[in-house]
């Protein structure tokens, strides 16, 4: 069985201290009741003594020491490449620690349900950071869509695009670890259009876009899909990491938009 905090509060550990973790991670567990940060994990010297430093409280391991890390907390706050994701999750989940895990939740539908199948069989929570759940507007929308405002919904569209820089890991790792634009913006309008339809996509139809500039020598610059959902509904999205900043979508019902 997953293990309880001793204290008041559930103790982590940040695993993975790149940009994410820094900047949104690492300063929200200054606002946490019910959680604080006891180890700090990552493969970088450098990134270790820094944060070390500016966390004073809070020992840094690297990935060596994670087996050891688990046996002194309750809970880890996986912010690895997503092809790390499966690996750290289920060691985490055989030690009885519970798993809360950056999107994507894993590069593959088989290496989900390995972790799934590991937080069940060790009693230990497993969920995925997406913040999207929580936020005012989108919860706003799918009430509006479930009180029939807009009557039917009938489509859905999305664009969400930023300008990614060269040595930035989204475009570093290839496809098959979980790098390009679908694995980290796109997960956004799929989820979007599952919520708001309130279905899963029957079938997908992609198209991507090159650039090129040697940054997108591993991945695809651009992504587009067309989502058929049930009761003949549709959903398309494009993600892009060659684009000017943007982050919207779009829905059109029988009565309203």
């Amino acid at each position: 069985m997953g293990r309880k905090s001793s204290g008041s509060k559930v103790r982590y550990a940040v695993v993975g201290l790149g940009h994410i973790a820094q900047v949104a991670v690492l300063p929200a567990f200054k606002m946490a009741r019910n959680s604080e940060i006891v180890a700090l994990i990552s493969g970088d010297p450098r990134k270790r003594k820094l944060l070390g430093k500016k966390y004073r409280s809070v020992p840094a391991f690297s990935y060596e020491d994670y087996d050891q890390v688990l046996a002194q907390v309750d809970a880890v706050y996986l912010a690895l490449p997503n092809h790390l994701h499966k690996e750290y999750a289920v060691r985490a989940a055989e030690a009885g620690v519970h798993v809360l895990c950056e999107k994507p939740m894993a590069v593959t539908e088989e290496e989900c349900e390995t972790m799934i199948s590991a937080a069940q069989d060790n009693g230990v929570k497993l969920m995925v950071a997406y913040r999207l759940h929580f936020e005012k507007g989108n919860l706003e929308a799918i009430r509006t869509i479930k009180k029939n405002r807009l009557g039917k919904p009938r489509i859905f569209t999305s664009e969400f695009a930023q300008q990614v820089k060269a040595n930035n890991v989204r475009v570093t790792e290839p496809v098959s670890r979980g790098g390009g634009p679908v694995y980290d913006m796109g997960v956004y309008c799929i989820n979007a259009a599952r919520y708001l339809f309130g279905a899963e996509p029957t079938k997908v139809l992609a198209l991507s876009a090159g650039n090129p500039e040697r940054r997108f020598q591993k991945v695809d610059e651009m992504m587009s899909a067309i989502l058929h959902f049930p009761d003949e509904r549709l959903a398309s999205f494009t993600c892009s990491f060659g684009a000017a900043d943007i982050s919207r979508y779009t829905v059109v019902g029988t009565k309203g938009v």
